[in-house]
């Protein structure tokens, strides 16, 4: 096998120092064949199951006086890596494990002692093989590895008010807007509570469809990542529920529309809270 092919599926420390940019490469911190049994998997039959996952990550990190003072405090720790690991995997379900990869390499970059970090992901348990990915992710190459702290917004929850008034009042108000609003007229009933609670966030989020489609100045958006690039840039926005609340490990279970604002507030650290209008 040529040397590109024996770092690609050997170990990935041996990736690590086969792509070493200097004759002195730096020292390196691993954690291998860490397993979590977890939800994740944009296929509809790896929702609501578990499976195993199979973390090896491999951090280069700069000059440090760890062997020198035989100090933990001097190094990066081992439970830095597995924290970052178990950080990302309750933040919210995800499908792809690209993503969760680039979240612990993100994660570990914010850290200072961090160059590079290796991560690869092998999934267990859906296949006859392991079916995995594997990242190399550098300090500034990772988005919001060292990224200013979005602002805390204000949330609001519209009943059935007006949304280009309640942006006017708010011209001069300089944080973040965040708005929730209810489903308009009865929708249809399901006979599953789980499909209901789809057809529920679904109604939400036409209304905000709606709403968007006569009132120019806001964007309807559904993921975090969305809701994080529009409170750093001023863009008042419409929350549309479904992609957040069914992918929250510990997520709100019903879907009173309040409650589902409640909910987001808390997870935005919203600057302040407020309901309007009857849901």
């Amino acid at each position: 096998m040529t040397d590109e092919t024996t770092q690609a599926f050997g170990p990935l420390e041996g990736r690590a120092a086969g792509t070493a940019v200097c004759d002195t490469p730096p020292d390196r911190i691993s954690v291998r064949d860490h397993e979590v049994a977890v939800e994740i998997g944009a296929f509809q039959a790896e929702r609501g199951v578990s499976q195993r996952l199979r973390f090896d990550v491999v951090v280069e990190v700069g000059s440090h006086d760890g062997a020198d003072t035989d100090d933990v405090d001097d190094i990066l720790s081992y439970d830095t890596i597995t924290e970052a690991i178990t950080a990302e995997l309750a933040a919210e379900r995800l499908n792809l494990l690209e993503t969760l990869a680039d979240r612990i390499a993100a994660r570990l970059l914010a850290e200072p002692q961090p160059l590079r970090v290796f991560v690869r992901i092998q999934k267990l348990d859906r296949g006859p093989g392991k079916l995995g990915v594997e990242i190399v992710r550098g300090r500034g190459e990772v988005a919001g590895a060292e990224s200013a702290d979005v602002p805390h917004p204000l949330v609001v929850y519209l009943g059935q008010g007006d949304l280009s008034g309640l942006l006017d009042s708010l011209a001069d108000d300089p944080r973040p807007l965040i708005v929730t609003v209810a489903a308009t007229g009865d929708g249809p009933r399901a006979t599953t509570p789980e499909a209901q609670r789809h057809i529920d966030l679904l109604a939400m989020e036409q209304a905000a469809w709606a709403l968007a489609g006569a009132e120019p100045r806001v964007k309807v958006v559904a993921t975090r990542t969305e809701l994080d690039w529009a409170m750093k840039n001023g863009q008042p926005v419409l929350w549309a529920p479904s992609k957040l609340v069914l992918d929250a490990v510990d997520g709100p279970a019903g879907t009173d529309p309040v409650d589902l604002t409640r909910w987001i507030a808390e997870e935005l650290h919203a600057d302040e809270l407020r309901v309007e209008g009857k849901a």
